[in-house]
């Protein structure tokens, strides 16, 4: 109990240039916000993937993804807290993360199945939806034994996507990667300086985020 407390106190002496970086790097990347990034890299940046789509067809397809992967969840985390179903809408205890994983896995799988349907779109947005609902799932069942990290799961599914982007040969993936490297590596060490998540729980999110992109390449 004393190196907990000793640990909350130190976060809490945190410069405050420190706090508030640490705090916009997990606004700016967060979870819900990931899928909405990766659906624009592979619209707008990957050459190929989208290449006969005109940009209006790429906009609404963006924002599809948008108001199913970001602003379903979104409203419901703050259903819940409004009806008093979890005590904060930043999920900050395992009681609270429940409910928002199973709805979010439903709203995550009702996407892939949307996607898997229209031959048109490329296999490689239909698997990494079904990967963020493998994702999600595995999440909730960590989520019985430790508070795994939910920043470390999306920055691992970015980092997933663009090893399966770079096995294609589809697209040089050297800078696109060193980038998602380092913004990970700032994300990760965000949410241990403001937060009460331990090194495991950092690194398992990365390594679930990584490893469901891979399975779900290979099986979609």
């Amino acid at each position: 109990m004393q190196v907990i407390n000793e640990t909350v106190e130190e976060k809490n002496s945190l410069p405050l240039v420190l706090k508030l970086t640490s705090s916009f790097l997990s606004y700016i990347f967060h979870p819900l916000f990931i899928p909405l990034y990766a659906g624009y890299f592979l619209m707008f940046i990957h050459p190929t993937y989208f290449v006969g789509y005109a940009s209006k067809e790429k906009y609404w397809l963006l924002i599809r993804v948008a108001y199913t992967m970001v602003f379903f969840p979104v409203i419901t985390v703050l259903l819940l807290k409004a009806i008093g179903f979890i005590e904060s809408v930043f999920l900050k205890t395992q009681k609270d993360r429940i409910i928002p994983y199973i709805a979010c896995g439903i709203y995550f799988f009702w996407g892939y199945l949307v996607f898997r349907n229209q031959p048109s779109i490329p296999s490689t947005l239909t698997s990494f939806t079904f990967a963020v609902f493998l994702s999600s799932s595995v999440a909730l069942i960590a989520n019985i034994y430790f508070k795994i990290s939910m920043h470390a799961i999306g920055m691992g599914g970015v980092l997933g996507l663009f090893v399966v982007i770079m096995r294609s040969n589809t697209m040089l993936m050297t800078g696109p990667l060193s980038v998602a490297f380092l913004i990970t590596g700032m994300v990760c060490t965000a949410r241990l300086l403001i937060t009460n998540h331990s090194n495991k729980e950092i690194y398992i999110g990365l390594l679930v985020g990584i490893v469901c992109q891979l399975v779900a390449a290979v099986i979609i």
